[in-house]
């Protein structure tokens, strides 16, 4: 699982050394407003909150940090996804942890659940994924689809498939 983080991650980072930082902080109305600075930071800020956890045992993405840094700073941005990396090839193994969150639009209560970091990492991917269909939207008002091949924010599954239908 973690060779797989790191494979989407460096992915990412491919994008973030051919983006200015014009185009990285640019409101996209095809985004809703938003920056592919803010989907890249939100897809390392789950990573980081899945790294923090596993010290603490308990993961907690409603706690995360969002540094504004990391959605305005290309390398910056890619300082943390080094680090990340770093992180991820020091774990061996897997362990189990609790997964907190408030999953109300209100202010509700805390539910615990049962989960363990792989299974979290998974879910880390899955999400980063999502958020890169997003930037590719990003990347195409930018005229800047050149960026990225036609896999880039595609789920393996997707990819497995569409390989299995063109034989």
């Amino acid at each position: 699982m973690k060779i797989h983080c790191q494979e989407n991650l460096n992915e990412i980072k491919c994008v973030l050394h051919q983006l200015s930082e014009a185009q990285y902080q640019s409101s996209s109305n095809t985004m809703f407003g938003a920056t592919i600075g803010q989907h890249v930071r939100h897809i390392l800020e789950f990573y980081k909150c899945a790294l923090h956890g596993l010290k603490t045992k308990i993961i907690n993405y409603d706690n995360r940090k969002r540094n504004l840094l990391i959605e305005t700073d290309t390398q910056y941005a890619i300082q943390i996804i080094d680090e990340i990396n770093n992180d991820l090839n020091q774990i061996k193994g897997d362990s189990l942890l609790v997964l907190e969150g408030d999953f109300s639009t209100e202010d509700g209560e805390k539910i615990k659940i049962q989960t363990s970091f792989l299974r979290e990492l998974a879910y880390c991917l899955e999400h980063s994924i999502h958020h890169q269909a997003l930037i590719k939207v990003g990347l195409l008002a930018l005229n800047s689809m050149s960026f990225i091949d036609d896999t880039f924010g595609l789920a393996p599954a997707t990819i497995r498939y569409r390989k299995q239908c063109a034989q």
